[in-house]
Order: structure tokens, then C-alpha cells, then sequence
């Protein structure tokens, strides 16, 4: 599949009348598994990748971990969506040559956070990346919920205004009120990206108010994290853990195709 294909899949995944339910993946193995698993597509974390290599997530200092890990991803059999946080500078030109980068080794997408920073500075990010790679899908992300107070007229101001920079999709993490996800939807041109929330609405409830994407963020690497901290203490404690833990074998067999086959095996080679 060429390219442009590539990048015509992933935009279709957001028109298909269901939410495109996107997990977020830190690693080869990671990710081959959740693709093992049906999803067509697989988003980075940016606290993962932070987390990952001891720096601080936010903080624009992860732009060589981050394209190192799309560089191991963007040959994967799934599509390609890389968190690049507010794209790791200030100048609109510099972050059009990363998303080229990105573009370079197979990512399709791209998501860029304003910090709730101008306005008609994270408009001119979009606006390079759209010209620097017309066909990457980029999904502009505001933090009026996420860092702010939820203005829903500051919501509006903003999103409207990375639409018209060339905004292909709109990601409002933080937001879980039903009645303002739906109002949000109805005013948009663009597909709508939630953070699914464990306390927010359900799957289902998200896809009735027309939300078209759903990304689970670092959660799935924040799980893994409490899934290592709940073994240990079964193990102190003399319990035998619970849970999915695929073999030696299976993560040895993931570096060729995606999937785990038979799960919830335990190996007790290390």
C-alpha cells in the first residue's frame, strides 16, 4: 500500500459510523500485539515515551525518543498516529520538518497539543505541517479541559481556528459531559477525538453523540505499570498473579507478526 493510500485509510477510519477507538502503544512489541488484536490503527504516548526514557512529558524534550519510536512503528501492519506534543518548537517551519520526518518512516498521523499557548501560534504549526505534508492527518489538539477550566467560548475560539488552519480532525482531552460532547460535535467540521475516561461515558454513549475517534492515551501504559506493581506483590505476598501474561516465546514471536496467539499463559523463562 502506498503512502497516499496509507493516509487515505487512516482518514476514512474517522467516517465509518463508528468511533475509530484508538490504543496508544510505547513499544515494537506493544503495539504488533494491540494490531494482533484488530485495531487497524495504533497512536504513540507521549507519557509513555517520556516515562520511558526519564524525562518529563509536556515539556517538548522528547523529540528524538519520539521519532526513534516512529521510525521502530511506521513499517508496522497497522496505521501509524504519532503524539508529538506541541511539536517540539516554537518555530511553525521547524515543526513542518518533523512531521515531514514522521511522514518519512511510515507515520500517517499526528497529533499537536497548544498547552493552551496563542492561538494564532499553534494555527501556524497546523498550517506548516498541512503544507510541509498535505495528506498527514492532523489531529490539533486544545487543553482548555485538560490544563484549563473548560471555557466552552475559549473551546470554540480555538478549535475553529485550527480548522481553518487545515486542522483535519479536533481532540478536546478532559471533556466527559454528554451535553457538551454533543454540542461540540454538532458545531464541528471535523471529526471530534475524545479521551476515553474510565469515569466519562462508555464507548457506546460516545459513538450516540457522534464523537468519531477515542483515544485511550497513556492509559494502557499506566495499567501495565499497576498490572508489574500487582505481580510483585502477589509474588511477595506468596500468590500466584493473575492475569494475561504472554510467554517468553510469544513476545520473541512478536518482532515478525502482530499478536500474542494464545493468551494468558505464564512462562517462567525470564
Amino acid at each position: 500500500m502506498t503512502y497516499g493510500a496509507r493516509t487515505t485509510a487512516f482518514a476514512r477510519l474517522h467516517d465509518t459510523g463508528e468511533p475509530l477507538l484508538l490504543p496508544n502503544a510505547w513499544d515494537h512489541a506493544g503495539a504488533l500485539a494491540l494490531a494482533g488484536e484488530g485495531f487497524p490503527a495504533v497512536g504513540t504516548s507521549s507519557l509513555a515515551v517520556a516515562a520511558a526514557a526519564g524525562l518529563p512529558d509536556g515539556a517538548s524534550v522528547t523529540r528524538d525518543e519520539t521519532l526513534r519510536l516512529a521510525l521502530t512503528l511506521g513499517s508496522g501492519p497497522f496505521l501509524l498516529s504519532v503524539d508529538a506534543e506541541d511539536g517540539f518548537s516554537q518555530d511553525p517551519d521547524a515543526v513542518g520538518e518533523f512531521a515531514r520526518q514522521l511522514a518519512a518512516v511510515g507515520a500517517v498521523g499526528v497529533n499537536l497539543e497548544d498547552g493552551l499557548g496563542p492561538v494564532a501560534s499553534h494555527a501556524a504549526k497546523i498550517a506548516a505541517v498541512k503544507r510541509a505534508v498535505p495528506h498527514l492527518f492532523v489531529n490539533a489538539r486544545t487543553d482548555t479541559y485538560w490544563l484549563g477550566e473548560g471555557d466552552e467560548r475559549e473551546t470554540l475560539r480555538r478549535l475553529d481556528a485550527y480548522q481553518q488552519a487545515g486542522a483535519d480532525g479536533v481532540f478536546v482531552p478532559g471533556l466527559t459531559d454528554p451535553a457538551r460532547i454533543g454540542a461540540l460535535v454538532r458545531h464541528l467540521d471535523t471529526p471530534l477525538n475524545i479521551l476515553f475516561s474510565p469515569t466519562g461515558p462508555a464507548l457506546p454513549h460516545l459513538a450516540d453523540l457522534g464523537v468519531r475517534r477515542v483515544s485511550l492515551g497513556s492509559l494502557l501504559y499506566r495499567r501495565a505499570l499497576g498490572a508489574a506493581l500487582d505481580t510483585v506483590a502477589d509474588i511477595r505476598a506468596g500468590r500466584t498473579p493473575g492475569g494475561t501474561t504472554p510467554t517468553y516465546d510469544e513476545v520473541q514471536r512478536a518482532r515478525q507478526a502482530p499478536g500474542f496467539g494464545s493468551r494468558g499463559q505464564c512462562s517462567s523463562a525470564t
